[in-house]
């Protein structure tokens, strides 16, 4: 489980380049509010972009949002996020307009069923009706890299805690234990899900099928059981990948 709240998922991102589809960045203007005692939670300060004034929330706890996600890449690449980190497209990243920075996020693509963690660090998107701006590396996990834009819910995990020394997480989920499959397959039509399980069964001795339902309607996916740790299921991932190129690792 995710701590408190969820399901452990798999932060998983490859190294390949492409211009930023999530529409203009914007200059951060904050607005001057007295801080509380630093003995007490550290309230961040609202900032003003376009006219408009933002509150960063004082907590992410219960926070969960759909909505359109959007993604940037190489145009900022190297460059200082609202957070005073160094952006890096292939970290597992979010810019979002009010939830605490340094809050662990679980981001789901409601279009097709993947799903990746990702901290919040940095403000944006400041594009009307978009939630959550992914890193490139984020953006490639969810399988949205080339369309620019996913239908996606957020739901808040973990949360940071600025101090004088920088950003402090709290409650930061253990995503190295689960349960980590391959999916090799998705099918509209069950009786295929079974063809295929039933091939690979003979040389797996885990294969599942699980339902999905999208807009799109339902589809079947077939997982093969790698590992409990996620460093196995990697290992034995990069071992099978060659047999099947199109396949990911997934976690339940």
């Amino acid at each position: 489980m995710f701590g408190l709240w969820g399901k452990r998922v798999l932060l998983l991102g490859l190294l390949l380049g492409l211009w930023a589809c999530g529409g203009p960045r914007h200059t951060v203007r904050v607005v001057h509010v007295p801080l509380k005692s630093e003995t007490g939670p550290v309230r961040e300060k609202p900032y003003t972009v376009n006219g408009r004034t933002y509150y960063p929330l004082p907590s992410a706890v219960g926070y969960v949002e759909e909505g359109l996600a959007s993604w940037y890449g190489p145009g900022f690449h190297g460059r200082r996020t609202a957070s005073g980190e160094i952006y890096n497209m292939y970290a597992f990243t979010a810019a979002h307009r009010v939830l605490p920075l340094g809050t662990y996020v679980l981001v789901t693509n409601l279009e097709n069923g993947r799903r990746v963690v990702v901290r919040i660090n940095d403000r944006g998107p400041f594009v009307p009706g978009r939630i959550i701006d992914l890193s490139y590396a984020a953006a490639r996990a969810l399988g949205m890299v080339k369309k620019g834009v996913a239908r996606v819910r957020v739901v808040a995990l973990a949360e940071g805690r600025k101090t004088p020394k920088g950003v402090t997480f709290r409650r930061i989920p253990a995503l190295e234990k689960g349960e980590f499959y391959f999916q090799v397959g998705s099918f509209k039509n069950y009786a295929n899900a079974v063809r295929l399980r039933e091939r690979l069964a003979r040389r797996f001795s885990s294969v599942v099928i699980e339902p999905f339902s999208s807009p799109q309607g339902t589809f079947y996916r077939v997982k093969i059981f790698l590992a409990y740790d996620l460093k196995e299921a990697r290992r034995r991932a990069e071992s099978l990948r060659r047999e099947f190129p199109q396949a990911f690792l997934v976690a339940r």
